[in-house]
């Protein structure tokens, strides 16, 4: 490794406490933005997005790929998939007219840091209006940074919706 590579990674993995919330702020703006071709940008390619259903003794699902979940992408091509169904009205379950939304993001927490990889825990409350109407999701997230690069890259998300009573088709842009 030479010493340029190796101060480059020391130097990202120093991510202070207002990088990183300024990193997340950033990925929320994005979705407010609908600014669907940066947002993607936030994300490595082999980034699980996974927001686990609550079952029927009011525990959280475990397995993806087993139980029941309210959104899974195993990686970024699912999530860019997503995009590009919302950017050309492709999905019956996208919402239309897409419903301006605000992030806000509180208790940011780093829970560990190892190397290069910052793991995060944050609370979000986003309030969506459509058709004369505002509606609110509320939640945890969970995300795993990468620092080795040149800009940091969410590389796992797991997003814990706490109001999972809804009434209509819940998108990344609620969440």
């Amino acid at each position: 490794m030479s010493i340029a590579t190796l101060e480059r990674s020391e130097t990202a993995a120093l991510m202070d406490f207002d990088e990183i919330q300024a990193f997340l702020h950033a990925e929320a703006r994005a979705l407010d933005d609908r600014d669907w071709d940066t947002w993607l940008t936030f994300y490595h390619p082999d980034c699980p997005f996974w927001m686990p259903a609550w079952d029927d003794y009011d525990e959280l699902t475990e397995d993806p790929q087993n139980e029941m979940s309210l959104m899974f992408y195993p990686n970024r091509q699912g999530i860019e998939d997503r995009v590009f169904r919302i950017k050309t009205d492709r999905s019956s379950a996208t919402s239309l007219p897409e419903p301006r939304t605000n992030h806000n993001l509180s208790n940011i927490e780093v829970v560990n840091r190892e190397g290069t990889q910052i793991k995060l825990r944050f609370n979000w409350h986003t309030l969506s209006y459509r058709y004369g109407a505002t509606d609110q999701h509320w939640g945890t997230s969970f995300y795993t940074i990468d620092t080795s690069g040149p800009k940091p890259l969410i590389t796992s998300k797991q997003v814990v919706l706490k109001n999972d009573h809804i009434h209509h088709v819940i998108d990344v842009y609620h969440i």
